[in-house]
Protein backbone atom coordinates (compact mmCIF):
# COMPACT_ATOMS: atom_id res chain seq x y z
CA UNK A 1 0.00 0.00 0.00
CA UNK A 2 0.68 3.32 -0.73
CA UNK A 3 0.82 5.74 2.36
CA UNK A 4 0.42 8.72 0.41
CA UNK A 5 -2.57 7.68 -2.06
CA UNK A 6 -5.71 9.36 -0.41
CA UNK A 7 -8.04 6.62 -0.42
CA UNK A 8 -5.33 4.50 1.59
CA UNK A 9 -5.32 7.76 4.03
CA UNK A 10 -8.84 7.90 4.46
CA UNK A 11 -9.34 3.99 4.68
CA UNK A 12 -6.54 4.01 7.92
CA UNK A 13 -8.20 7.10 9.34
CA UNK A 14 -11.76 5.58 9.22
CA UNK A 15 -9.87 1.86 10.78
CA UNK A 16 -8.34 3.84 13.47
CA UNK A 17 -11.55 5.92 14.58
CA UNK A 18 -13.30 1.90 14.60
CA UNK A 19 -10.64 1.16 16.80
CA UNK A 20 -10.86 4.08 18.91
CA UNK A 21 -14.16 3.16 19.70
CA UNK A 22 -13.41 -0.08 21.18
CA UNK A 23 -16.52 -1.67 20.95
CA UNK A 24 -19.32 0.79 22.03
CA UNK A 25 -21.57 -1.16 19.70
CA UNK A 26 -21.03 -4.61 21.64
CA UNK A 27 -24.00 -5.67 23.71
CA UNK A 28 -22.44 -5.35 26.83
CA UNK A 29 -20.83 -1.44 26.68
CA UNK A 30 -22.49 0.70 28.61
CA UNK A 31 -25.10 3.57 27.32
CA UNK A 32 -24.36 6.83 28.51
CA UNK A 33 -27.78 8.43 30.29
CA UNK A 34 -29.76 10.69 27.43
CA UNK A 35 -28.40 13.92 29.21
CA UNK A 36 -24.83 12.89 28.69
CA UNK A 37 -25.63 12.37 24.60
CA UNK A 38 -27.07 15.21 24.27
CA UNK A 39 -24.84 18.20 23.00
CA UNK A 40 -23.35 21.21 25.38
CA UNK A 41 -25.21 23.83 23.50
CA UNK A 42 -28.94 21.81 24.14
CA UNK A 43 -30.62 21.32 21.74
CA UNK A 44 -32.56 24.16 19.42
CA UNK A 45 -35.85 21.82 19.52
CA UNK A 46 -35.88 21.50 23.31
CA UNK A 47 -38.89 22.89 25.46
CA UNK A 48 -38.36 25.84 27.56
CA UNK A 49 -41.67 25.42 29.70
CA UNK A 50 -39.95 27.70 32.83
CA UNK A 51 -38.44 30.31 30.50
CA UNK A 52 -38.05 31.97 27.14
CA UNK A 53 -34.53 30.47 26.08
CA UNK A 54 -32.40 32.37 24.23
CA UNK A 55 -34.20 33.97 21.67
CA UNK A 56 -32.59 34.72 18.18
CA UNK A 57 -32.34 38.65 17.31
CA UNK A 58 -32.73 39.30 13.60
CA UNK A 59 -33.10 42.89 12.82
CA UNK A 60 -32.68 43.35 9.09
CA UNK A 61 -31.67 47.15 9.49
CA UNK A 62 -28.76 46.47 11.11
CA UNK A 63 -25.98 45.60 9.10
CA UNK A 64 -22.54 45.74 10.97
CA UNK A 65 -20.82 42.48 11.24
CA UNK A 66 -20.47 42.12 15.32
CA UNK A 67 -21.33 39.36 18.40
CA UNK A 68 -24.53 39.16 20.12
CA UNK A 69 -23.70 37.13 23.74
CA UNK A 70 -27.23 36.01 24.98
CA UNK A 71 -28.10 34.77 28.92
CA UNK A 72 -30.86 33.28 30.11
CA UNK A 73 -30.52 34.45 33.23
CA UNK A 74 -28.53 37.82 34.81
CA UNK A 75 -25.06 37.64 33.90
CA UNK A 76 -22.88 37.92 37.26
CA UNK A 77 -20.24 40.40 37.15
CA UNK A 78 -17.01 38.18 36.40
CA UNK A 79 -19.42 37.57 32.67
CA UNK A 80 -19.59 41.32 32.90
CA UNK A 81 -16.15 41.78 32.84
CA UNK A 82 -15.65 38.83 30.38
CA UNK A 83 -17.59 41.01 27.92
CA UNK A 84 -14.89 43.50 27.57
CA UNK A 85 -13.13 40.51 25.85
CA UNK A 86 -15.52 39.27 23.29
CA UNK A 87 -14.43 41.00 20.10
CA UNK A 88 -16.87 43.53 18.05
CA UNK A 89 -19.67 42.83 20.49
CA UNK A 90 -22.79 44.62 19.61
CA UNK A 91 -26.02 42.72 21.72
CA UNK A 92 -26.06 41.39 25.03
CA UNK A 93 -29.36 39.50 25.13
CA UNK A 94 -30.71 38.66 28.11
CA UNK A 95 -34.26 35.90 28.91
CA UNK A 96 -35.13 36.85 32.16
CA UNK A 97 -37.63 34.06 33.45
CA UNK A 98 -38.78 36.42 36.03
CA UNK A 99 -39.25 40.26 36.77
CA UNK A 100 -36.46 41.37 39.43
CA UNK A 101 -38.78 42.62 42.21
CA UNK A 102 -36.03 45.80 42.51
CA UNK A 103 -33.32 47.62 41.16
CA UNK A 104 -29.87 45.97 43.02
CA UNK A 105 -29.65 42.38 40.86
CA UNK A 106 -29.83 45.00 37.77
CA UNK A 107 -27.32 46.96 38.61
CA UNK A 108 -24.66 44.61 37.09
CA UNK A 109 -25.96 46.24 33.27
CA UNK A 110 -24.25 49.34 34.34
CA UNK A 111 -20.89 47.62 33.82
CA UNK A 112 -21.78 46.13 29.91
CA UNK A 113 -19.16 47.94 27.55
CA UNK A 114 -20.09 50.91 25.74
CA UNK A 115 -20.38 50.10 22.32
CA UNK A 116 -22.73 47.24 23.52
CA UNK A 117 -26.93 47.50 24.22
CA UNK A 118 -28.75 44.91 26.59
CA UNK A 119 -31.40 43.35 24.77
CA UNK A 120 -34.09 42.30 27.67
CA UNK A 121 -36.53 39.98 27.01
CA UNK A 122 -39.53 39.41 29.96
CA UNK A 123 -42.05 37.44 30.33
CA UNK A 124 -45.27 38.66 31.58
CA UNK A 125 -46.58 41.68 33.49
CA UNK A 126 -44.47 43.82 35.91
CA UNK A 127 -45.83 41.80 39.75
CA UNK A 128 -45.16 45.30 41.00
CA UNK A 129 -44.96 49.50 40.36
CA UNK A 130 -41.08 49.09 42.20
CA UNK A 131 -40.34 46.17 39.45
CA UNK A 132 -40.92 48.47 36.25
CA UNK A 133 -39.65 51.01 37.82
CA UNK A 134 -36.47 50.04 38.65
CA UNK A 135 -35.50 49.29 35.24
CA UNK A 136 -35.02 53.32 34.79
CA UNK A 137 -32.30 52.80 37.03
CA UNK A 138 -30.61 51.31 34.81
CA UNK A 139 -27.32 53.70 32.76
CA UNK A 140 -26.55 51.76 29.84
CA UNK A 141 -28.67 50.80 26.72
CA UNK A 142 -31.98 49.11 27.05
CA UNK A 143 -34.12 47.69 24.42
CA UNK A 144 -37.13 45.66 26.57
CA UNK A 145 -39.28 43.29 25.01
CA UNK A 146 -42.36 41.99 26.55
CA UNK A 147 -43.70 39.39 25.96
CA UNK A 148 -47.52 39.35 27.66
CA UNK A 149 -50.26 36.41 27.63
CA UNK A 150 -52.76 38.63 26.77
CA UNK A 151 -54.50 42.02 27.87
CA UNK A 152 -53.28 43.75 31.16
CA UNK A 153 -55.61 43.32 34.30
CA UNK A 154 -55.85 46.97 34.70
CA UNK A 155 -55.12 50.08 33.53
CA UNK A 156 -52.34 51.37 36.19
CA UNK A 157 -50.34 48.31 34.66
CA UNK A 158 -50.07 50.22 31.07
CA UNK A 159 -49.48 53.32 32.92
CA UNK A 160 -46.31 51.70 34.44
CA UNK A 161 -45.52 50.32 30.77
CA UNK A 162 -45.87 53.52 29.70
CA UNK A 163 -42.95 54.89 32.10
CA UNK A 164 -40.80 52.70 31.26
CA UNK A 165 -37.79 54.29 29.16
CA UNK A 166 -36.97 51.24 27.72
CA UNK A 167 -39.51 49.41 26.84
CA UNK A 168 -39.23 48.98 23.19
CA UNK A 169 -42.61 46.48 22.34
CA UNK A 170 -45.11 44.46 24.05
CA UNK A 171 -45.95 41.24 22.35
CA UNK A 172 -48.93 39.40 23.36
CA UNK A 173 -49.85 35.71 23.09
CA UNK A 174 -53.11 35.67 21.71
CA UNK A 175 -55.44 33.39 19.42
CA UNK A 176 -57.33 36.20 18.37
CA UNK A 177 -55.51 39.40 18.27
CA UNK A 178 -57.27 42.55 20.31
CA UNK A 179 -56.14 45.92 20.76
CA UNK A 180 -58.87 45.69 23.82
CA UNK A 181 -56.93 46.71 27.39
CA UNK A 182 -53.99 48.02 25.33
CA UNK A 183 -55.57 51.17 24.13
CA UNK A 184 -53.19 53.44 26.52
CA UNK A 185 -50.29 51.94 25.73
CA UNK A 186 -47.68 53.94 24.09
CA UNK A 187 -44.98 51.61 22.76
CA UNK A 188 -46.08 49.21 19.68
CA UNK A 189 -47.87 46.49 20.17
CA UNK A 190 -47.49 42.78 18.43
CA UNK A 191 -49.82 39.96 18.33
CA UNK A 192 -47.90 36.21 18.92
CA UNK A 193 -49.93 32.90 18.21
CA UNK A 194 -48.21 29.68 18.92
CA UNK A 195 -49.58 26.53 17.11
CA UNK A 196 -48.36 23.30 18.73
Amino acid sequence: MNPRNPITLLVLAALTGCAAAGGAGSPGAAVPPAAARSSPLGSPFADHPAGIGTPLILDRTDLRIGTTVSFSRMPSEGEMHDLQQVPALQHVVLALPAWPSEYAPLEVLNRLPEEADAIIVLRGYPPTRASAEAWNYVRTRLRIVLLVPGPPPNVGVIVDLNAMRGLERVIAEMDEPSRAGFERLQRPLSFRKVVD
